[in-house]
């Protein structure tokens, strides 16, 4: 009889830690794609400042201010080198008040 407690309880034990592993997984991937959507929409952000301004190379500076603190966001969560060459021309455009 005791064996089958001891048993019950095991399982019990078990059950939960399954049943948390499932939970942690599912928050994992929720997370993941929070972050991709994120990322997406920081490029399509930077993106759209870099076009609109690529043939008069001038930003305004408040322009230029979002888009630096968009592209250390966008690296800090992980952001491929993708945006690395925009970032690059982007900072070299002259600066308008």
């Amino acid at each position: 009889m005791e064996y089958l407690e001891t048993a019950a309880k095991v399982i019990g034990y078990l059950t939960s830690i399954g049943g948390l592993i499932l939970f942690m997984v599912k928050v994992w991937k929720e997370q993941a794609k929070s972050k991709a959507g994120q990322l997406c929409l920081l490029r399509a952000e930077m993106l759209k400042i870099y076009y609109k301004h690529c043939d008069c190379k001038t930003i305004r500076q408040y322009e230029a201010e979002n888009f630096v603190m968009m592209y250390e966001a966008y690296k800090a969560r992980g952001g491929n080198s993708f945006i690395d060459e925009v970032y690059e021309i982007v900072t070299t455009w002259k600066l308008e008040s």
